[in-house]
């Protein structure tokens, strides 16, 4: 095995396909916390955990405001973020290429 190092935060399997996710757009595009609901089929409350997380650890930036008198929450990918997403990614590519 190489030594390659996995990202603890980013290995989690929700923390996972949010970043995936968010990883996929543009960088700095906001997506809508309804839409990540329903991309990773998690509760409000475990997508919210998993959101703080990501922004603890300077990973994702959430944005809350009002659109049509109504609160939004939107998440983007940071630059951070998705330098950690990648260097992830390389090290799961790593380690099944050392299987």
């Amino acid at each position: 095995m190489s030594g390659a190092e996995l990202d603890g935060i980013v290995h989690q399997p929700l923390r996972l396909k949010i970043m995936a996710a968010l990883a996929a757009l543009p960088e700095g595009e906001m997506v809508p916390f309804t839409r990540l609901k329903k991309i990773s089929q998690a509760s409000d409350g475990n997508l919210s955990h998993q959101l703080k997380v990501l922004s603890e650890a300077g990973y994702v930036t959430i944005a809350k405001d009002f659109h049509d008198n109504r609160p939004r929450t939107r998440v983007a990918l940071t630059t951070i973020g998705r330098q950690a997403f990648d260097e992830h990614v390389a090290s799961l590519r790593a380690l099944l290429g050392d299987l």
